[in-house]
């Protein structure tokens, strides 16, 4: 039996995100960068990067999975058991590996990139027995880190990526809203969060008839569990009095979107009532600081010195925002667009991005608990557009 190395397998109709003009511009970014640093090949190793250029979002499961462009090629590698499903969710041309010989892979790989090449590569995913074996397979010239100006890139949003973004927005605001009728005293985190994700996914499924339907999620803490902004769900039942973060999740052909909110049960107590209070003036101090022109680190200070001018800033968990675009909990960011003092990127129009202060007060102290609002922000010339809809602070949630 001849057992090839690798091999096209294309059927059915491709599907995607994006039209073929949008992928057609992004590649074309890329490849005026690849020019600029004298780079021959780029062999994408992550999910957030070959689905920005192909539109194909991998499940790995253990194997690895490649974009590969060239001045003239795109195309994605994937493991036998998809069989043609990488190829109808990508852009790309795409090229199955088999499992008869080990590194069929980077065999694969090397049959578009041929040898001897200068090869970028992403220096923040690839690990480093992979990327011994690039050098043993593809034997190039020179190898050049190209994360970070794929990061630059991914960072200005396409108007196409607005609109997708504005939906899944809207997504997550429609989980809120389930979320909320579904918050009553005894009831579950689990029970709740299911609540806020069915309605989610429904929801995509009705605004995206052709996607595939994958990753959405929801964490809904109560009383002790919010003090950590990514505290799994548990299967506490929720307490008169208790607080509640409430976060909802959308994911939608790998581009995330976020809602979070502060919530009491029935009623909140003067302390706590204080500490949110405190924390949605930061909020809405900070949306009127995400302005064309300012750094991330100065609207972190202010923000600093907002909470420091209350004796809060203490109680600060992690920084104020970060970047939108494709991402998920479990890969991708753009860590050039976060609020922290360390990041020094200028805001510019077409950046989208969020405002999400975060108090955690320990427990057993006045208010104690962790409280944190969160809303999406597109950056445009005369400032920014909020595009969560749902409603923040006391007087919308005290619920159950």
């Amino acid at each position: 039996m001849d057992r090839p190395q690798h091999y096209r397998f294309h059927q059915g109709a491709k599907v995607l995100p994006f039209a073929d003009a949008e992928y057609q511009a992004r590649l074309t970014k890329l490849r005026a960068s690849m020019a600029a640093q004298g780079v021959d090949a780029c062999v994408f190793t992550s999910m957030h990067n070959v689905a920005y250029y192909s539109g194909f979002l991998y499940c790995a499961f253990g194997r690895p999975y490649a974009l590969v462009v060239t001045a003239t090629d795109s195309v994605t590698f994937s493991a036998g058991i998809d069989a043609a499903q990488p190829w109808r969710r990508s852009h790309a041309d795409n090229i199955t590996y088999t499992d008869w010989q080990r590194n069929n892979y980077w065999r694969a790989i090397l049959s578009v990139t041929g040898p001897n090449k200068v090869i970028g590569y992403e220096g923040d995913h690839i690990s480093l027995a992979q990327k011994a074996l690039l050098d043993e397979f593809l034997t190039p010239n020179a190898t050049t880190d190209i994360a970070p100006a794929t990061m630059q890139q991914r960072m200005h949003k396409s108007p196409a990526e607005i609109d997708l973004i504005r939906a899944g927005a809207q997504v997550a605001d429609v989980g809120g809203y389930a979320i909320r009728d579904a918050v009553a005293v005894g009831a579950r985190e689990i029970d709740v969060a299911m609540a806020g994700r069915d309605a989610m996914e429904l929801e995509i499924a009705k605004r995206f008839p052709d996607a595939e339907y994958r990753d959405t999620w929801v964490w809904f803490q109560s009383g002790l569990n919010t003090d950590g902004a990514h505290n799994p769900v548990t299967s506490r039942q929720l307490q008169r009095g208790d607080i509640l973060s409430l976060n909802t999740f959308p994911m939608i052909s790998g581009y995330y979107t976020a809602l979070e909110r502060t919530m009491f049960v029935g009623e909140v107590d003067p302390a706590s009532l204080k500490i949110w209070q405190a924390n949605v003036a930061a909020h809405e101090y900070g949306i009127s600081l995400l302005q064309p022109g300012a750094s991330c680190a100065e609207v972190t200070a202010k923000i600093n010195d907002f909470f420091a001018e209350r004796d809060l800033l203490q109680y600060r968990s992690f920084g104020y925002g970060h970047s939108f675009g494709v991402l998920s909990h479990y890969y991708g960011r753009e860590a050039g667009l976060e609020l922290r003092e360390d990041i020094d990127t200028v805001l510019e129009p077409g950046m989208v991005i969020s405002m999400e202060p975060m108090l955690t007060i320990p427990d057993g102290q006045a208010g104690g608990g962790g409280y944190r609002e969160h809303d999406i922000l597109v950056i445009n010339a005369d400032g920014n557009e909020n595009i969560t809809g749902y409603p923040y602070g006391p007087d919308f949630n005290v619920v159950g």
